[in-house]
């Protein structure tokens, strides 16, 4: 073999081994997305609160040994979010709340956690995308079931304890005296993100069938149709509905899908019929739609629903920067989120807005909240388009994947620690799935 050839191959040992290291990383970091929450609430209690940033350490990690190995791609969104990010945690200190854990718990969402889309983008395998959908699905079973006892169960129950083993519940109101379960997470939020992910991934599977045993396939559709009325989530139904419309659209644009969509219809009809003659379904089903009734005529329909809570973010983040006076800068980096108010206030409440959007341009003024919000857009196009391409050549994981990422990239409520994992998680698993050459 020549010196060449010995060569070549070394390097592609190397190559290989760095990224096996990173891989175990985005695998970790996974793993405590999905179980930070019961850590929190149920196995270290009395840490709850340096649990809160426990994949911080991942992230910092992951973008090391990615820069030391050349493994964090060239992005104009990167390079323009980090900038814009320090530029904003400067004038925190120059003209907002100046104070130092604030800020740096704020800019970690963008200079930490953000960069991560692009080294699991480069990293992971279209085949790595595909094995973390496989375990949602065998997860989802088990998920279920817990999301079933904590709504059946009083908000004092084991089950329904908090983070740091709060007796109040970590339940949120719903509707009939029944509360939104938050399954293994710290909040219902990560429970409906969860199963949002898993929608996308069931679609996504009925379209490629070959790729996962099909009774697993059919018991985690049954999961995901127990749990929507269970989570008493507006949210994921909508997002549900929507990974269905794309692949609907997925066979439209592509018609090698047509007839796995009529059968994926048919296989979910005659799931949803089986599953709506239990009393578990009817009951939740009873307080899902009591919950709908009283939320949509308090926002003035789905019609407002849709427009104010979807559509109305950048108008409604525009308007309370001049209606509040908002300073050209901001008020200073991570003052919106929950651990900013703590430490500033001593309480925990929405300081400058509940929206994402409102809370980017309160924190960080109109130019560098506009720029966040417009870099993330820009993301998310770019990911629409190379995912339209990829579905005409037959490949349609990115584009089901993106029916998530367009609501959860530009607009999830990233002050959110497990918001901002599953943002995070999905913007690299698509950008993954992109990756015709690994």
């Amino acid at each position: 073999m020549s010196d060449v050839a010995i060569s070549i191959k070394g390097t592609k040992e190397i190559i290989y081994s760095d990224n096996l290291i990173l891989k175990k990383g985005i695998w970790l970091y996974f793993f405590l997305l999905l179980f930070e929450g019961a850590l929190r609430k149920w196995v270290l209690p009395s840490l709850s609160a340096p649990l809160l940033i426990v994949r911080d350490p991942i992230a910092i990690w992951l973008i090391y040994t990615a820069w030391k190995r050349d493994l964090i791609p060239y992005s104009s969104f990167l390079i323009s979010m980090v900038f814009t990010a320090m530029l904003s945690l400067v004038t925190t200190f120059l003209a907002g709340h100046g104070n130092l854990f604030v800020a740096i718990y704020g800019a970690r969402i963008l200079v930490l956690h953000f960069p991560l889309i692009f080294i699991i983008g480069n990293v992971f395998s279209r085949k790595d995308v595909v094995q973390i959908g496989k375990i949602m699905l065998y997860f989802s079973v088990p998920m279920t079931v817990l999301i079933a006892l904590q709504f059946y169960s009083p908000q004092s129950a084991w089950v329904n304890r908090g983070v740091g083993g709060d007796m109040d519940g970590a339940g949120f109101s719903g509707a009939m005296g029944y509360f939104r379960p938050p399954g293994t997470f710290s909040f219902t939020t990560g429970n409906t993100m969860f199963y949002a992910l898993l929608g996308a991934y069931i679609f996504y599977f009925f379209l490629e069938r070959k790729r996962v045993n099909t009774w697993i396939l059919i018991l985690s559709a049954i999961s995901l149709f127990i749990a929507i009325p269970l989570s008493i989530s507006r949210t994921l139904l909508f997002q549900v509905i929507i990974a269905f419309l794309f692949a609907c659209i997925a066979g439209v644009i592509n018609r090698k899908f047509s007839g796995r969509i009529l059968t994926t219809v048919i296989l979910l009809i005659v799931a949803l019929s089986i599953v709506s003659t239990t009393e578990v379904f009817q009951k939740s089903t009873e307080v899902f739609t009591t919950r709908i009734e009283s939320a949509s005529k308090f926002e003035g329909g789905i019609e407002g629903t849709l427009l104010d809570r979807y559509l109305g973010g950048l108008l409604g983040a525009l308007n309370h920067s001049t209606s509040q006076n908002l300073p050209f800068f901001g008020h200073g980096m991570g003052l919106g989120t929950n651990a900013g108010s703590m430490i500033l206030t001593g309480g925990v409440s929405f300081l400058i807005a509940e929206e994402e959007w409102g809370r980017l341009v309160g924190e960080m003024g109109i130019l560098f909240g506009l720029a966040v919000i417009f870099i993330r857009l820009g993301l998310c196009f770019s990911l629409a388009f190379k995912s339209h391409n990829e579905l005409l050549k037959g490949s349609p994981l990115a584009w089901m994947l993106l029916s998530i990422g367009l609501l959860i990239i530009p607009q999830g409520q990233w002050a959110q620690p497990t918001a901002l994992g599953f943002g995070v998680l999905v913007g690299g698993l698509i950008m993954a799935s992109l990756n015709t050459s690994k």
